[in-house]
């Protein structure tokens, strides 16, 4: 019998709307390929971006979203050694997450910590690495930094933050509500900034200065954060909030508008303050096995506490889902569970 697996799958980019759930055929499992039984599957706001089309790295034609899961091998092939069947791992794959099944080579996959369950394994790789790609490979982060994270509750800055503190850094965290406070304060961070109208207004009266910042926002909370940076600061681009659309499909007129008021810096005003701004889209490491690896093996001996899934929904909810995600009234991460 040919095996079978569901699957998030739309025909092209450009709308939420053309995401529908499909049953296909499983191909032979290649010699250094894992079979996992998907259990969990992580939500990133590339997905959103890819599904409307505003992502660079978007395929073409039809694709499955999704970047990052965890579940548990079923099958291995004929030259893997590093894995058994009945492990449960979390693994990264340049889209196809959306599924019940996945096909991947070992160097992408990684065994879950025992006392983590598979929605928190599934919320483990992608975000956790853009966080610390951020903070040390580009923002040299260093004990006793100033270091303002912007959307601090959410996936990635939640994890930078928990990372910012255990290298002896000083985290700031700032958000768009004061909802999102609590959840900050259990995890005992108490400088956390609730963004108001002029954020630039907000860091002047409060005589903000920072050594470095992450943001994923854009637009003029960026352009504040770039101005509060102390000279040999560093601002970390991975993202731009802004630009997410509230319906299926982009506003194109309205997207236009943001993108010619986008943040542009000019390299000698830079030179003259000593400021640095940096963009990455962490993506691009899949091609990288060798510096993926060496940020996990990092971040395995920093014994970071599993990451807050604030956001469960079935498999055969993503719509309702991404519709979370792009709320902005999410916490932590948001996952789908495959019973």
């Amino acid at each position: 019998m040919i095996p079978q697996r569901h699957v998030w799958r739309t025909p092209k980019a450009g709308s939420l709307s053309s995401l529908t759930l499909q049953q296909e055929s499983l191909p032979e499992l290649g010699a250094h390929d894992v079979r996992v039984q998907v259990t969990a599957v992580g939500l990133n706001f590339a997905d959103i971006f890819a599904l409307t089309g505003l992502y660079s790295a978007t395929p073409e034609g039809s694709f499955i979203p999704g970047l990052e899961y965890a579940g548990e091998v079923v099958s291995v092939g004929a030259a893997v050694e590093a894995f058994c069947v009945g492990d449960r791992v979390m693994g990264v794959t340049r889209f196809g997450g959306y599924a019940t099944i996945i096909d991947s080579p070992p160097e992408y996959v990684h065994l879950i910590p025992s006392d983590w369950d598979d929605a928190q394994g599934a919320a483990f790789l992608a975000q956790t690495m853009t966080a610390w790609y951020a903070l040390k490979t580009l923002g040299d982060i260093q004990p006793g930094h100033q270091v303002l994270i912007h959307s601090a509750a959410g996936g990635v800055g939640l994890q930078a933050m928990r990372l910012a503190r255990a290298v002896g850094a000083e985290p700031v965290g700032s958000v768009g509500t004061a909802e999102k406070l609590p959840l900050l304060q259990a995890e005992g961070f108490t400088d956390v900034l609730v963004r108001e109208r002029s954020f630039a207004d907000q860091l002047q009266r409060q005589s903000r200065s920072f050594d470095l910042v992450l943001d994923a926002i854009g637009g003029d909370v960026q352009l504040a954060s770039f101005a509060a940076l102390k000279p040999m600061g560093r601002l970390v681009v991975f993202g731009a909030a802004e630009f997410t659309p509230s319906g299926s499909r982009p506003n194109y007129l309205t997207a236009a508008w943001k993108f010619l008021r986008r943040p542009r810096y000019d390299v000698m005003s830079m030179i003259s303050e000593n400021k640095s701004v940096l963009a990455f889209n962490l993506i691009w490491l899949w091609e990288q096995q060798e510096r993926m690896h060496v940020l996990l093996e990092e971040l395995q001996k920093m014994e970071l506490p599993p990451p807050h899934v604030g956001h469960r929904f079935p498999f055969s909810d993503a719509h309702r889902a991404l519709d979370c995600l792009r709320s902005g009234k999410s916490t932590g991460k948001v996952v789908l569970e495959i019973s």
